[in-house]
């Protein structure tokens, strides 16, 4: 569609925050601090599952390409969020804004699917134990990886190239700190209604059936579990769900509180501060709290820091 007598849209105004300069550099300083720790975190769980034998197992497989995936997610929105904040002008091109919301869908489905994955490797390790190391051989968990990675592809590109062929004819201002679908879907100047039907239908399937396979898995793994005549076989089980079920509240509960809420129950700052928690928060607090409660892990970090010192100390 031609936007007869307006001119069409080639670049985007993000609004961020806030326009007071002291208060955007004390953000700046803090959202970097977060970005610093995440991507140190992240990459120390990376580097700790790849390199210790102790962690070579479906579980911290899993638990590599989570901290990949965060690492990737946040690179999509952290780093245009610190320029904006330090920058008089916030704007991201057409094709950028395009770029950007592609990647958030990509990786936002993945992880959601990820997610589903890791408690499957949980309710096979805890309902089927003398059949584990069967079924969750090299070759699932690996297609299990690709396919959790890939499976936001298709469902991405349909939104995307959808969101950005429709006319954009007046105002620029994207009312976010990146180009989520929502607040660019404001900018539209014809009726969106077709778009949001199929926006709702692809959320639901992106976050409820992979939030039901998780339900599905942690049910039968509760049951079994009950069914234990051990204590400490039931702690034991329990200590190796913990994080994750931690890690899924913290992310299913933000991204559903954006996605899931009526529109008439958000304002454009309480969907911003929603969407830090699942963007900026959520992947700093991943590793910490795969390392604070799981013992492997620490003990993985420990011998690494450990070996890393002995090796510069042969050095001197």
């Amino acid at each position: 569609m031609i936007c007869e007598n307006h001119t069409t849209v080639t670049e985007f105004i993000l609004l961020g925050f806030t326009n007071n300069p002291e208060m955007q550099v004390s953000l700046f300083i803090f959202f970097l601090a977060i970005y610093t720790v995440t991507l140190l975190g992240n990459f120390l769980i990376v580097t700790v599952t790849s390199v210790d034998p102790a962690l070579q197992t479906p579980m911290y497989f899993f638990l590599r390409n989570l901290s990949l995936l965060e690492v990737c997610f946040t690179l999509v929105m952290v780093p245009k969020m610190l320029v904006d904040l330090v920058s008089p002008r916030k704007i991201i091109s057409f094709v950028g804004c395009g770029t950007q919301m592609y990647f958030f869908f990509l990786f936002g489905s993945s992880e959601c699917f990820l997610l589903s994955m890791m408690a499957y490797d949980r309710f096979v390790a805890i309902c089927n134990p003398l059949h584990y190391s069967v079924i969750m051989n090299r070759s699932l968990c690996l297609w299990m990886a690709i396919g959790s990675w890939m499976s936001g592809v298709p469902v991405s590109m349909l939104q995307t190239a959808w969101m950005m062929a429709l006319p954009f004819c007046g105002p620029n201002a994207v009312d976010h700190f990146f180009c989520d679908g929502p607040p660019v879907l404001k900018l539209v100047t014809v009726d969106t209604t077709m778009y949001e039907m199929q926006a709702l239908a692809s959320t639901l399937l992106f976050i409820m059936f992979p939030f039901s396979l998780i339900l599905v898995s942690y049910t039968r793994i509760i049951i079994t579990i009950l069914r234990m005549s051990s204590a400490t076989g039931c702690q034991k089980a329990f200590s190796t769900c913990s994080s994750h079920l931690i890690v899924v509240s913290l992310f299913y509960g933000t991204a559903s509180l954006t996605y899931l809420r009526p529109k008439s129950n958000q304002s454009p700052e309480s969907k911003k501060l929603v969407s830090l928690s699942y963007t900026v928060i959520t992947p700093m607090l991943n590793p910490i709290i795969y390392s604070l409660r799981n013992n492997e892990v620490k003990g993985a970090v420990k011998r690494t820091i450990t070996q890393k010192v002995l090796q510069k100390l042969d050095v001197f």
